[in-house]
């Protein structure tokens, strides 16, 4: 099968369904890059643990936020290092509070609309970067908290060059519920051993936070949501932070050049829940491919490779540089010629 970076991307033939290429592409994720960590303390006193792959300091960066309880070691993040590696850019993974291996300070964590975290982390990086080309990718939880950022942010267009989002929730309360159904159970199960492990630790430190007895009885997100992530961050229960945490309705106020990358076989977003094409900005190219799962995307014959979905990203921030060094205004569905297509089979 052919997978070109246009975003037309095709499963393999042997690779069929959309629970199958999800659970496939972290299977066979396995390889490991090269980060070196660094610790942010933040404003209100607490810490991020940041991964960065090092690089001339005048190469592009890109800044990959994770998805719920992922991190550097995540299948994606490992293989966007590797593309970046190869095409001598530099990268970072900054771990959402609580996901680098030791539990933050405060009672708060992290969540699906984090978007004065992702601005903080962004600005900071911002410095980082200097004069070189600085763009946000969200996978997941973190691709909704990104697009929330850029759809709330004015001053978003100042800060990156582009940002793309991949298998992102932007309809929370859709997402949610689909996790709560049939076989999408096995995820959510896998969820919450650690994020119920997690929470009993801060119950340790910050006794009384939360109930200690419902938390044992949570089989759900839904559940998880209404005791733990709403009332930590100020919402009222889940209907509240699963209304107001989705990116959905600020998508069509985003101004920097924005790819958003959603599979309609995703299990986590059913197909219809996907924004159409009034409820988004000129600024966002929308590419909806029938297959993929949540944040798949395998080609290549058996056993297959992970390098569509990096070179796809990298191709569309390609293109963006492109753009502004040819002071052409950016078109959300121009074509730029000479990318680099991926091998074809």
């Amino acid at each position: 099968m052919s997978d070109s970076l246009n975003g037309h991307y095709r499963a393999p033939w042997w690779l069929p369904g959309g629970d199958l290429q999800t659970l496939y592409a972290a299977l066979i994720g396995r390889a490991r890059a090269r980060w070196a960590r660094e610790r942010w303390e933040t404003p209100d006193g607490d810490f991020i643990d940041v991964d960065h792959l090092p690089g001339n300091p005048q190469a592009p960066l890109v800044v990959m936020f994770h998805g719920l309880e992922g991190g550097s070691s995540s299948h994606y993040a490992v293989a966007l290092a590797q593309e970046l590696g190869r095409l001598g850019w530099r990268g970072a993974v900054p771990h959402f509070r609580g996901c680098s291996g030791e539990l933050n300070r405060l009672p708060r964590a992290y969540h699906s609309g984090d978007a004065a975290e992702i601005g903080w982390i962004l600005r900071r990086f911002r410095a980082i970067a200097g004069t070189a080309p600085l763009f946000g990718c969200g996978v997941s939880l973190g691709g909704n908290a990104l697009l929330k950022w850029l759809g709330e942010d004015a001053q978003a267009k100042h800060l990156i060059m582009a940002a793309a989002a991949v298998s992102a929730p932007v309809d929370l309360m859709a997402a949610g519920d689909a996790l709560g159904r049939g076989f999408n159970r096995v995820y959510t199960r896998a969820f919450l051993v650690t994020m119920k492990e997690k929470g009993a630790r801060k119950l340790e430190r910050f006794p009384g936070v939360f109930d200690a007895a419902a938390l044992r009885r949570v089989r759900t997100l839904r559940d998880f949501d209404n005791i733990v992530t709403a009332p930590l961050h100020g919402f009222r229960d889940t209907d509240d932070y699963w209304t107001r945490a989705s990116s959905k309705p600020g998508l069509a106020r985003i101004e920097v050049p924005t790819l958003l990358l959603n599979a309609r076989n995703d299990p986590f977003l059913p197909g219809g829940s996907l924004p159409r094409p009034q409820e988004v900005s000129p600024a966002v190219r929308c590419e909806f491919p029938e297959e993929g799962g949540h944040v798949g995307f395998v080609g290549g014959p058996f056993p297959g490779r992970l390098d569509w979905l990096p070179r796809r990203l990298t191709a569309f921030f390609a293109e963006a540089m492109a753009a502004r060094r040819g002071g052409s205004e950016w078109q959300a569905n121009g074509i730029i010629a000479g990318w680099k297509s991926a091998p074809q089979e």
